[in-house]
């Protein structure tokens, strides 16, 4: 068999069995974070967030064709990720073998079965290594678009070398066209896929011309300037001319709207045909090439058709609502996440000086039968008086994020940054912590899966080699930690051994071929380092961002697979032939992917693992018939999406993300019916909230209302958009006012309350129906204005569709927090409340529908396997299980506050049942469960609970007084949070009556007490 069939078979194999091992374990249904939108985004070709990915949207529309039911949908679409990913895993072991080849075969007479044999285990090494990587394996199983973005990049790479080698035949530029449109191909699923474009510039070059240092300069600027016209030229570019076109067209024109857009694609496509006209009659093939090349990007491109065509059926997602020109710029611009500065701007401290119009914001308006583009605002963006180059530490809109920049570089308040403190954030942070760091997890080893932000204890890269841990990231010793740190499924020990192997083959192949080795070293950088500059992170990121790097553990895994090469060459010294080959390719593949495979299957397998679904599941069965349900976040809206737009379930639930409430498409489209939810009443109207109107509202107090009157919430929000009242602001636009933050609801009577199931007659007395209180905000944003509208207009029509809350938004009720009842793991907005004392004392919302939350936690929630032991959770995974504790043990103590301490018991013991210690261990959420067990006169269960938790308590305490100083003293918060646990635990035993409990807890406060450590913490307190 020659080298080109063992080639191709060989990867084929390996491609095979990465494929199947990815099949075995995918998620079964929706997972977490973008999936659930993914997925019925695909399912019903609808509009996902901007920028969009209309190519993976409509691949993932094939997939799930072939699903034999609704419920399978998920799982073809992962089949979707999984294949994608397989494919990848091919186009690297070519990648591989392609450099490898190079190395060791110059010709075809040099393909020695030595040589082949080396090849093949080089690829094998690199490609299985890639296989079984953290990041990688995790996008690889679920309904996100990084997978079909990773088998872009590596098909195009994968193009440019085959056309490398193939460069001197005739038609062999048809590659270059090819890789053009696979990149144009590639924006409907990622930008990321651009970012190959300088290497592959690199490629051509090496190839087609004599090599000096200039054209390496020349090559790679042009590289980036290729870069820059796919990015900005047509990306950009042309939505935005497209716009320009379209206002002159519709509105000087009178003509309809999209003939401006059309216009202008024509006129595009149109220069490009004259264009390669003209450079086939001059002769000039790079030209052609280069016009040729720019087009099909541009068909690639077309994809974004789909989001245009299927906005305008007013799909139920329908994000940015990318329906005319306008609203498409913004869909392609992301401006609905705004920017960072990249080489120049502020910092965090620097003030602005005003606010400049950078633009108009239009809407396609139709009066009389006459179409035209309206101003509804203006695009402004603040003027900093301070600037800097290179400034990292940027972002003043967030307190948290500006604490975090004054403690990283010890800045006192008032005191900015210098050019020393950027580099320093950039460094240790950016590079370091957002980078390096996740290089290290794929490579090296990982030291568990909770989030961190540059401590000991979190998310840190961890080989096993404790001294060597120690020294570089301050962790004490991982054995020593609590469960749920020590016995973490994401504590992968790779010992350096992926890492050390990719450095031989970088030093292998810079030695053989520096050409090759700047060529790869060159996607490493693009896809790692520049990626980080210009994403410019800011900190405490709401998840992990190791997907965004996806690119740069590809290019080192091209790296490992060369570094067989090294490693033969090491043993040639001392056995010669094929046994030192066959021996240098097993040691390596025990050493690199098969540890890495051993180690890491636990926590990549998610194939038993429906979490998402059955928390989404749980959410919507907890609410009535015809409910509005106000989410909050990615993880508490998408995957709700998933199960209505999906498999239709519970399609008569309106769901609002308070996330997107504040922008003026979204307000929009509450005001039209979706599935089998009607549109919500709403007192504004459209020109009240669209554009700039409503971004704004202030609190004035109006002298007329006396300090006690309550004003009705419908009144407010009249008032609030009324002309008269508006104020002027100093960048010259309108804000809403707010006369008084005392606010009352129209209510129900008792008997109203009785017959709609409200409250049953024997509560009547127990209750206040008359519904008064105070906002919590001094200003209130659009989002709050459009919460206030809905609630106002649903009382209006006498409450007569109930609204519902998810758990743990903040200040995000608005003040009606006494209003709320807790119905599973929601609250319910309710016109009335309970008088005191008909409830324990709770810190928490509302009060508790006993019967309907203590049927649902008994009858009515599913758990997503959680209930076994061998499925596991990560750490967001893992806070989903949070509002369960605490629901449950809520409920329990209101039960046994009623007499009915054993209904308490079934209830927690059920939610012990189903959340296993395995699942989620016992953190300080378990502390209200082991509460709750005290107050139900459940001793036994309560002390075993605690025993777990105060010996992981005294673990994580013990573990962190070893440290040093300074990374000590950054976990001192956790240490307050522990002895805290403790001491709340030894209450509730002795309130409850616990002797035994109470002895044992107090033995250990005061010895605990005794420690420096604690007594530093609590004199901080």
């Amino acid at each position: 068999m020659n080298y080109r069939k063992i080639n191709n078979l060989t990867g084929w194999i390996i491609g095979a069995i990465a494929t199947f091992v990815y099949l075995i374990t995918m998620e079964p249904t929706v997972s977490f974070w973008d999936c659930g939108e993914f997925l019925a985004t695909a399912q019903k070709l609808e509009v996902g967030h901007s920028p969009g990915a209309p190519l993976f949207m409509m691949l993932g529309r094939f997939f799930g064709m072939l699903a034999p039911t609704p419920d399978k949908v998920a799982l073809y679409i992962n089949g979707l990720s999984a294949t994608m990913s397989g494919l990848t895993i091919l186009f690297l072991f070519w990648t591989i073998t392609y450099f490898a080849k190079r190395l060791l075969a110059k010709n075809e007479e040099q393909h020695s079965g030595y040589n082949t044999l080396l090849i093949m285990g080089s690829g094998i090494v690199g490609a299985l290594a890639y296989t079984f990587s953290d990041t990688f394996w995790f996008s690889a199983v679920e309904a996100e678009v990084y997978a079909t973005s990773s088998f872009f990049t590596a098909l195009v790479f994968w193009a440019i070398l085959k056309w490398e080698g193939i460069a001197d035949q005739k038609y062999a530029d048809r590659w270059l066209v090819f890789i053009a449109y696979m990149i144009g191909l590639s924006i409907g699923i990622h930008l990321l896929n651009l970012l190959t474009i300088p290497a592959l510039a690199m490629v051509y070059y090496f190839k087609r011309h004599e090599v000096n240092r200039k054209g390496i300069i020349m090559t790679f600027v042009i590289g980036c300037v290729f870069l820059g016209l796919v990015q900005f030229g047509i990306i950009q570019g042309i939505p935005l001319l497209a716009s320009k076109f379209e206002l002159l067209f519709v509105n000087s024109f009178g003509l309809p709207h999209d003939i401006g857009a059309i216009f202008l694609i024509l006129l595009f496509v149109g220069l490009l045909i004259y264009g390669l006209l003209w450079a086939k009659k001059k002769g000039n093939y790079l030209a052609h090439t280069t016009l040729l090349s720019f087009l099909f990007v541009f068909i690639g491109f077309l994809s974004y058709l789909a989001p245009l065509i299927r906005s305008r059926a007013d799909v139920p997602i329908d994000m940015t609502n990318p329906d005319n020109a306008f609203r498409f710029l913004s869909y392609v611009n992301r401006e609905q996440f705004g920017s960072q500065p990249i080489l120049y701007g502020p910092t965090f401290a620097s003030s602005v000086t005003e606010y400049a119009t950078t633009g108009e914001i239009y809407d396609l308006v139709k009066k009389d039968g006459k179409e035209s583009y309206e101003v509804i605002g203006k695009k402004q963006e603040p003027v900093f008086g301070d600037k800097t180059l290179f400034p990292r530490m940027w972002d003043g809109n967030d307190p948290s994020h500006v604490a975090f920049y004054k403690s990283y570089c010890n800045l006192s308040d008032g005191e900015a940054p210098s050019g020393a403190d950027n580099m320093k954030y950039f460094l240790g942070y950016q590079l370091n912590w957002m980078w390096w760091r996740y290089l290290m997890w794929n490579y090296a080893g990982r030291q568990n899966d909770f989030e961190g932000q540059g401590d000991a204890k979190n998310g840190n890269w961890a080989s096993g080699i404790k001294p060597i841990d120690q020294f570089f990231t301050g962790a004490g010793d991982a054995d020593k930690m609590q469960d749920g740190y020590k016995n973490n499924p994401a504590r992968n020990p790779l010992y350096f051994l992926p890492l050390i192997l990719g450095i031989l083959g970088i030093v292998f192949q810079f030695n053989a071929h520096k050409k090759d080795g700047f060529i790869v070293g060159l996607l490493f950088f693009f896809t790692g380092i520049a990626i980080a500059i210009y994403l410019n992170m800011p900190p405490n990121q709401p998840r992990e961002r190791d997907y965004a790097f996806a690119g740069s553990t590809y290019a080192f895994a091209i790296w490992i697979g060369l570094g067989v090469l090294m490693v033969n060459q090491f043993f040639q010294r001392f056995i010669k032939g094929n046994v030192a080959a066959i021996l240098s390719i097993a040691l390596c593949i025990l050493a690199v992917p098969t540890l890495m495979a051993k180690v890491e299957w636990n926590d990549h397998d998610r194939s038993q693992k429906t979490l998402a679904r059955a928390t989404a599941y749980n959410t919507l069965m907890s609410c009535e018939e015809g409910a509005i349900l106000f989410t909050f976040g990615d993880n508490d809206t998408y995957p709700l999406w998933y199960l209505q737009e999906v498999e239709g379930i519970r399609t008569d639930v309106r769901i609002v993300n308070l996330s997107l409430l504040g922008i003026d498409w979204y307000v929009d489209q509450l005001s039209y019916k979706i599935n089998k939810n009607d549109a919500l009443p709403m007192i504004w109207k459209r020109s009240d909230y669209m554009g700039d109107a409503g971004n704004y509202t202030a609190y004035m107090k109006e002298d007329k209302i006396p300090e006690g009157q309550y004003i009705n919430l419908l009144e407010l929000c009249k008032y609030a958009i009324d002309p008269a009242t508006k104020l002027q602001m100093q960048n010259g636009g309108e804000a809403n006012r707010l006369p008084t933050k005392n606010a009352s609801i129209t209510s129900l009577s008792k008997d109203k309350l009785v017959q709609m199931g409200m409250i049953s007659a024997a509560d009547t007395d127990k209750i206040d129906n008359e519904v008064r209180f105070t906002i919590n905000k001094d200003n209130l944003m659009k989002d709050d204005l459009a919460l206030m509208n809905i609630i106002a207009g649903i009382a209006s029509e006498g409450w007569k569709r109930p609204i519902y809350f998810g758990s743990g938004m903040g200040d995000s009720y608005l003040g009606l927090n006494d209003y709320l009842k807790l119905e599973g793991t929601v609250y319910r907005l309710v016109p009335f409340k309970y008088k005191p004392g008909m409830f324990p004392p709770s810190q928490d919302l509302g009060f508790v529908d006993v019967e309907k939350t203590k049927n649902l936690f008994l009858n009515k929630y599913i758990w997503g396997n959680a209930n076994k032991k061998n499925v596991y959770f990560d750490e967001k995974n893992r806070i989903m299980f949070v509002s369960y504790r605490l629901s449950a043990a809520r409920l329990a103590e209101t039960l046994a506050a009623m007499n009915r301490s054993k209904e308490g018991i079934a209830v927690l013991d059920k939610v012990m049942e189903n959340i296993t210690e395995q699942s989620y261990y016992y953190d300080f959420t378990a502390i209200y469960v082991a509460m709750a067990y005290y107050r139900c006169g459940a001793f036994d269960k309560a002390n075993a609970l605690t025993k777990k938790i105060v010996k992981n308590a005294d673990d994580d305490i013990a573990w962190i007084n070893n440290l040093n100083d300074n990374f000590k003293e950054s976990l001192y918060t956790d240490v307050r949070r522990d002895i805290q646990g403790i001491y709340m635990l030894l209450q509730s035993a002795q309130q409850a009556g616990d002797a035994n409990g109470t002895k044992t807890l107090n033995d250990k406060f005061t010895q605990l007490q005794k420690l420096p450590i604690i007594q530093t913490v609590m004199q901080q307190q």
